[in-house]
């Protein structure tokens, strides 16, 4: 037996589950002391609903997802433990009995338009950014239950739970909020990292509607009898906390090595920024529009959301249903084609949140901003690629100067790492060396909080060591010039 087939041989296995924006997977991954790796073994969709209640998520067709990707993982490996991460802000609530109070909402959901200006009126913008260093996007948890005030299912619930809190305690039983996630909620103090309580004052809420934390590593609990029923995992299994945020999972799989980096981890969102020691909390933090979330090790991911990839994948839904070309790589090599800097947009420009006829808005937002809309859909592309990397290059540079961190590199993991136009771009927008990968990061970072837990790997310099060893990765160094960036950014007032 060679070295490699030893050391995968003694690599320990844990089962990931990684729910995102429309889709959901269970990923075996296998850690040793030079072994990482990821094995799919189930992927099912994530399609919200539109009810006449609003846009919800489908957290029944998640949970059997999840509970047969399992059953598919205990067929595979001896699973040590179980993690879920998600995406955040979104939540379930429980009544009295621990019964579910509905479907969960979705944050694209319209019930919080002006509920932020109402919030932000009764605690006040400043003191809001004091306590939870959040940047202000419309659909935080915070203004999601401000929606909810009065109504006969925030009235009944006793216990919030985010998503991935949610499905852990239906397979285990237990109750927690995972810290990572909680600080996404504006709910949480970014100086003590506990619930706040006059924010929670503020809003009316009880304060017992919130459960403790715990944080990344952490046990959640035990599988329970029924599930280790269905899904063949042995019981006794536990299922352990890991930086359910997808975020915070990624950014433990960033493979720097050294401490000058900054990261995006993209996919339906970009999400732009440096990994801190303490939270930015001043008012040019929070008017450049900065948010403070937790990491593992009580680090502080301090980044910007910019609007991600969902801007392309709209697209490419609004043009499949009209019955015209939506075959990625060929878009993506018409927008290499492209003539650059014809049109940019904001990709955070408040139209682009919620689903829809995404290259009509792209064109109107065009018209107001005094450009020509984009001619064909390779020039579509390029616009959309071109205006994230203007959304990455002023976040990289304005994370720097706020925090005083130089950075050297920048980290793009995520579904994005795979686009090869757009790792171009940012590169040439930033006007730094842009690393590319692991496209696996969330669940990565998920098996690796496992298996620290597990003893196997030590601290989180070691966890990206591994990440850096074992991940296929791409380098691009910085191209053209910095007035052409600088010229496109300011159309659209970026600049």
């Amino acid at each position: 037996m060679t070295s490699s087939a030893r050391s995968a041989a003694s690599a320990s296995a844990f089962a990931a589950v990684d729910l995102g924006a429309t889709s959901g997977r269970v990923v075996v991954g296998r850690v040793g002391r030079r072994t990482l790796d990821l094995t799919e073994v189930r992927r099912f969709a994530n399609t919200p609903v539109q009810l006449p209640t609003g846009l919800h998520w489908d957290i029944l067709g998640l949970h059997q997802g999840m509970l047969d990707g399992l059953r598919e993982a205990a067929r595979s490996a001896d699973i040590t433990s179980v993690g879920i991460d998600s995406w955040a802000v979104d939540y379930g609530l429980l009544d009295a009995t621990g019964a579910l109070l509905g479907n969960p909402y979705h944050y694209r959901d319209g019930r919080t338009d002006g509920v932020a200006d109402d919030v932000r009126s009764k605690v006040g913008a400043a003191e809001l950014y004091r306590i939870t260093g959040l940047q202000h996007l419309p659909f935080n948890t915070i203004y999601q239950l401000a929606a909810a005030r009065g109504t006969p299912v925030l009235d009944a619930a006793r216990t919030l739970l985010l998503i991935p809190d949610l499905l852990t305690h239906w397979l285990t039983g237990s109750i927690g909020a995972e810290a990572t996630n909680a600080s996404t909620t504006g709910l949480l103090d970014a100086g003590t990292g506990i619930w706040s309580e006059p924010l929670v004052g503020a809003l009316g809420l009880d304060p017992r509607l919130l459960p403790p934390l715990r944080r990344p590593g952490d046990r959640a609990g035990l599988l329970r009898a029924a599930v280790t029923a269905h899904t063949g995992l042995p019981g006794g299994t536990p299922v352990t906390a890991v930086a359910s945020h997808d975020t915070a999972s990624a950014v433990v799989a960033v493979p720097a090595t050294t401490t000058d980096f900054a990261y995006i981890s993209c996919g339906t969102w970009s999400l732009v920024g440096l990994e801190l020691d303490r939270p930015v909390l001043g008012d040019a933090s929070r008017a450049a529009n900065f948010t403070n979330e937790l990491g593992i090790d009580d680090t502080v991911r301090y980044l910007r959301n910019v609007m991600g990839l969902w801007l392309l994948s709209e697209c490419q839904r609004a043009w499949e249903a009209r019955g015209e070309l939506s075959h990625l790589p060929t878009l993506l090599a018409r927008a290499a084609a492209a003539r650059p800097f014809a049109a940019v947009v904001d990709p955070n420009a408040p139209e682009f949140l919620s689903p829809g006829d995404m290259p009509a808005r792209i064109a109107a937002h065009c018209r107001r901003t005094g450009q020509t809309p984009p001619a064909d859909q390779g020039a579509v592309v390029r616009c959309i690629l071109e205006s994230l990397a203007i959304g990455h290059r002023n976040a990289v540079r304005e994370a720097a100067a706020l925090s005083g961190r130089e950075v050297a590199v920048v980290h793009l993991v995520g579904g994005g790492s795979r686009n090869e136009l757009l790792c171009r771009l940012t590169a040439d927008a930033t006007g730094l060396p842009v690393i590319a990968g692991p496209a696996e990061a969330t669940a990565l970072g998920n098996v690796l909080v496992q298996a620290r837990a597990h003893g196997i790997v030590p601290d989180r310099e070691e966890m990206r060591k591994l990440v850096a060893e074992s991940q296929h990765l791409r380098s691009y160094r910085p191209r053209g010039a910095e007035s052409a960036w600088a010229s496109a950014a300011a159309r659209v007032g970026l600049a």
